[in-house]
């Protein structure tokens, strides 16, 4: 009986520690949630300032801390709106308010729906294994796991995911990108959120003595930048032209067709003598179809047999009554070479997926939308004169499988065209570069960013700059771009890294309910 009686006393002891009143009274937890939004977005481009996604990313977990269910969601949500109402602005560049409130909403709903298994993992986890590695480093990485696990979800479902505001995106240009290469995109998001959260377990564990805990913090942060830069043993190069033509590339701008073909062919001109072995251009450069408008292709084999290289050229191809938004291979000799399609066409941007449903909430938007594009299922690989290249069409830019597929089909290099009139001078131009950045140090492949507009860079496989052509200016980037054949961790496990994580957090929120089940019950007062 004396042990029984122990037993519950250690127990009702366990409880109390894990069972403290939240740091943040729920008004206040409203408050920070609210203020979470543009700190976290500062930490993106264009403003950049990377250390505040850190800050940011610790106010949502201090906020979630002790919260009951309804308030987890309540915080979540408004963490969530308040962050993608501020990141995602620029999409009101585009089709105005209505689509950007409407997307900020849905994902911040997702926002509080994670938000919940968080506040739930903060709960369970310390409460089924009280000691501390339990209370500190396991609650720490299963509220990262699940953190991650949302961003994964919500980068792949509904209608293919908008995968734009994953935490590791913030970091291009911070000393934790060059870990993308090993643990990729979700991975990094993960070790971020960790970072974070094992922070705030530490400063809430007061048994353990104040160097203690402070020391763990640094040396985790230590241990994780400590990793080397995946090395990029270049295997040969490439001479690239990549041509920003600057046209009137936007959807709604009031253009003459051919108007923005012409754009490019006038800056190509400037380039006509460059030896070089291949031409890139935008996505939808040639706005006339070279395989339907034989003035389009005339100019095309003109430039190419005089400059005695293919280019790549970005139309709209239409096969029956289907529409695709292609990136051609092109020479004088043949024509086209080969055509890879974009498989991850923007939903409600380029097509209406359930048309039938959603018109009627917005019918005036929705009609603004009349061409369908067809998602592609060609593989995205060219083969530049032996040279295999990775093709991305805009947002596919931003889908890890599209870059692990060009690697898994022996891409060594990647051209990644965009068109970026739509959005203006918004945030957006910056915040898809950045993605090509950590694409380039991901894949430990050179990517030519090459828009209509610009931003337009070359990236080096590390990362690093090689050439650019500022925004809104017409240009061209010629340059000696480094070819490289490795694969990466991250290509090659990066997929089953991101499952591993989603599954334990979730496993491990599941077991952790079950084990403290029984706490809860035997807790109960006698009578």
């Amino acid at each position: 009986m004396r042990s029984l009686h122990h037993r519950s006393d250690r127990l009702r002891a366990i409880d109390a520690l894990v069972d403290r009143r939240p740091p943040l009274p729920l008004w206040l937890a409203a408050v920070v949630a609210i203020a979470t939004g543009p700190v976290l977005d500062a930490g993106f481009p264009d403003r950049g300032v990377w250390p505040l996604t850190f800050v940011g990313i610790a106010l949502v977990l201090l906020s979630l801390m002790g919260r009951s269910v309804g308030g987890a969601l309540l915080v979540g949500f408004l963490a969530g709106e308040s962050f993608y109402l501020i990141h995602i602005e620029w999409a009101t560049a585009y089709l105005g308010p209505v689509p950007w409130a409407a997307l900020s909403t849905l994902e911040a709903i997702f926002f509080a729906l994670g938000a919940v298994l968080i506040t739930l993992a903060y709960r369970w986890i310390p409460r089924a294994f009280p000691g501390i590695g339990g209370r500190v480093w396991l609650t720490a990485a299963v509220v990262a796991a699940l953190w991650t696990a949302r961003e994964t979800l919500v980068s792949t479902w509904p209608y293919g995911g908008f995968p734009w505001a994953r935490m590791a995106l913030s970091q291009s240009e911070s000393p934790f990108a060059p870990l993308v290469a090993w643990v990729g995109f979700s991975g990094l998001s993960f070790l971020m959120v960790l970072l974070m959260a094992l922070a705030l377990q530490l400063a809430a564990t007061a048994e353990l003595p104040t160097v203690s805990r402070v020391g763990t913090a640094v040396l985790a942060v230590i241990a994780v930048l400590v990793v080397p830069a995946w090395p990029t043993a270049t295997t040969g190069s490439m001479r690239v032209a990549a041509i920003q033509g600057n046209g009137p590339a936007g959807y709604f701008d009031a253009a003459a067709p051919g108007t923005v073909m012409q754009t490019q062919i006038d800056e190509t001109l400037q380039v006509l003598d460059a030896d070089v072995d291949v031409v890139v251009w935008p996505e939808g450069s040639a706005d006339l179809d070279p395989q339907r408008v034989p003035q389009s292709a005339a100019a095309l084999d003109a430039l190419s047999r005089r400059m005695d290289a293919p280019f790549v050229v970005g139309a709209i191809s239409q096969r029956g009554d289907r529409y695709y938004n292609s990136s051609l291979l092109w020479d004088a000799a043949d024509g086209v070479r080969d055509v890879y399609d974009k498989k991850h066409p923007v939903p409600f941007g380029e097509y209406v997926p359930d048309r039938k449903f959603w018109e009627p909430f917005a019918p005036d938007l929705i009609g603004l939308i009349q061409r369908e594009y067809t998602p592609g299922t060609k593989d995205n690989v060219f083969d530049i004169d032996g040279v295999l290249a990775g093709i991305s069409i805009c947002f596919d830019i931003a889908d890890d499988q599209l870059t692990r597929d060009a690697v898994a089909g022996g891409a060594r290099i990647v051209f990644a065209q965009t068109n970026n009139a739509d959005f203006g001078q918004t945030d957006e131009n910056q915040q898809q570069l950045a993605i090509a950045r950590l694409r380039a140090i991901e894949s430990a492949r050179s990517v030519v960013n090459i828009s209509t507009v610009g931003t337009s860079q070359i990236i080096g496989p590390d990362g690093a700059t090689i050439d650019s052509i500022p925004a809104f200016r017409p240009g061209s980037m010629v340059s000696e771009v480094p070819l490289v054949d490795t694969v990466t961790p991250s290509m090659a496990f990066g997929h089953q890294l991101e499952v591993f994580i989603g599954g334990m957090g979730l496993a491990s929120l599941v077991l952790a309910g079950f084990a403290a089940r029984p706490r809860r019950v035997s807790n109960r007062p006698r009578t």
